[in-house]
């Protein structure tokens, strides 16, 4: 009996075949692909470390500006501090400016209202002079009355005066001394009621040229000490040399007056020259005050305007109450 031969089973060789080379295939490409992944991370990595070290340059270069910009920003800030404060400085300046500026105005008006006032009492002691319609021959220098036989120059001897006036004071000493060519006596005092000439305290002084010459020269050395009242020098002069029987008259000259009260000097100097055996109805005084206004404080630097009308009132008073003149002079100048 014949052997039936076994088949050959072919198909299974071909699929190990098949397998095996799919296996091998597969490693292959495992192998070929962790071989480009390694290179490509190695050719990589250089540029990776050079980007990071530019990116580190760039952030420390930024870091620096941002310090540069930070302290700039500091200094703007400061300097905007220093503007601000001078700002302020200059304001509170102009502030000061307005403020003076305004004072400057006040005092400007008020100086104004004091030149008017001054030029009303110069109105008003011209139109009474007019008024009383003197002789020609009494009214030689502002309507000064050169009846008196004896003068007395009470003269203020102030700092003022001296630095701004004297010259001037000098040229009315001879002008009223002209206008009573002869008289029987003089004296000199100050408004303090010291003497010009102390070895004639309390006599009259001769009437000569000589005389009159060394008063005139005397004034131009002469300069005691002056409270800017002649209050004082009135009443000395008054008590010292008025007499029944002699016409006396009493030229005061000054600029200012710095006393606490004009009704205080007009009724002390009433009191004084007030005439005892005066007539019926009418008041008499012993001896007639005329008063001569120097206006220094109206021409000279920092010029007291306040004191300055406080005189012009005080000597229209006291001339019109005590049978004199004011004469206010508008010139320090010696020529008319």
């Amino acid at each position: 009996m014949k052997r039936a031969r076994r088949q050959t089973l072919e198909i299974s060789i071909s699929f190990l075949d098949v397998i095996s080379c799919g296996f091998g295939a597969i490693v292959l490409l495992l192998l070929i692909a962790k071989t480009v992944e390694f290179t490509a991370q190695d050719d990589s990595q250089p540029t990776q470390d050079h980007n990071v070290t530019v990116l580190q340059e760039e952030l420390f270069s930024l870091r620096g500006e941002t310090k540069k910009m930070a302290q700039r920003l500091t200094g703007k800030q400061e300097q905007l501090s220093e503007l601000e404060s001078h700002i302020a400085r200059l304001r509170e300046q102009l502030a000061s400016v307005n403020r003076q500026l305004q004072s400057i105005a006040q005092a400007d008006t008020t100086e104004r209202d004091e030149l008017i006032l001054a030029q009303q009492i110069l109105s008003e002691e011209m139109q009474r002079l007019q008024q009383r319609g003197s002789p020609t021959a009494n009214s030689l220098i502002g309507g000064i009355p050169v009846d008196s036989e004896y003068l007395v120059f009470i003269i203020d001897t102030s700092g003022s005066m001296v630095d701004f006036a004297w010259p001037k004071v000098r040229k009315e000493l001879i002008n009223i001394l002209d206008i009573h060519p002869t008289v029987k006596g003089i004296q000199v005092m100050n408004d303090m009621g010291d003497y010009m000439f102390p070895s004639y305290r309390g006599k009259w002084l001769p009437d000569t040229p000589g005389r009159r010459r060394a008063i005139i020269n005397q004034t131009a050395h002469w300069t005691p000490f002056s409270n800017s009242s002649p209050v004082e020098g009135i009443q000395r002069a008054i008590q010292t040399f008025y007499a029944s029987d002699k016409k006396i008259s009493l030229y005061v000259f000054g600029d200012d007056f710095t006393g606490r009260s004009i009704h205080q000097v007009l009724a002390a100097v009433a009191q004084s020259n007030r005439q005892r055996g005066r007539q019926p109805g009418r008041q008499q005084q012993r001896v007639r005050i005329h008063t001569i206004g120097f206006p220094v404080h109206f021409l000279a630097p920092g010029g007291r305007m306040e004191t300055a009308s406080r005189f012009a009132t005080l000597m229209r008073e006291l001339s019109y109450r005590n049978g004199g003149t004011f004469v206010g002079l508008n010139s320090l100048s010696e020529t008319p």
